[in-house]
């Protein structure tokens, strides 16, 4: 495979992209100045060296030194709340909203119905059982309003059932409409969501 297919194939491997959007993106980078592909390949390449993955909510974010990402790291968070989220940029949308002020955890995908997919469940029980020691009293599943995410949650139940005689497990309230991911939602329909969340 010639260079320009091979990275238009990796190109296209990204969410949203296809083949012949890939090969745009390769033909613009070569009718770009040098300098300015270098920067982008040294970007890519920083994100190896410069990003790591927190260790306590998997939170990918900037930092050579800490092992554990800001909101983890706050004291101020109440340790009473965990939220699991599906991806990091959800945790941008929820933080936006400024409502909820407890901890997270990211699951890092969602299931399909077909049962493809990968969530992180051990480190998942492993963060539950660390809040516990911490005060946790309330699991709030946020994941977006789509037939994965509802297939996501339910499995999600199954891992922390041995949980429930000690915590209470909740789901977003109304608001959030049917087929709608979280990332896309409003600072508004996300604060009202998190206010009128049930338990399940």
């Amino acid at each position: 495979m010639d260079k320009i297919d091979e990275l238009a194939s990796a190109f296209a491997r990204l969410p949203g992209i296809g083949p012949r959007q890939g090969k745009r993106f390769v033909f613009h980078l070569l009718t770009t100045p040098k300098a300015e592909r270098e920067k982008f390949a040294a970007l890519i390449k920083d994100l190896s060296n410069e990003v790591r993955q927190c260790q306590e909510c998997s939170l990918f974010f900037n930092g050579t030194t800490a092992t554990i990402c800001r909101y983890c790291s706050n004291t101020h968070r109440d340790d009473s709340l965990l939220m699991i989220i599906e991806k990091d940029q959800d945790l941008v949308a929820v933080e936006r909203a400024g409502t909820y002020k407890g901890r997270y955890f990211v699951l890092g995908g969602v299931l399909t119905l077909s049962g493809k997919g990968t969530v992180r469940k051990k480190e998942l029980i492993n963060a539950v059982e660390k809040r516990l020691a911490q005060g946790l009293t309330e699991i709030v599943l946020a994941l977006s309003a789509t037939s994965e995410g509802e297939h996501t949650a339910d499995y999600v139940r199954d891992i922390l059932s041995p949980f429930r005689d000690h915590i209470k497990i909740s789901i977003l309230g109304r608001g959030l409409a049917t087929g709608s991911e979280l990332e896309y939602s409003d600072a508004a329909t996300l604060s009202s969501a998190l206010r009128h969340r049930e338990e399940t």
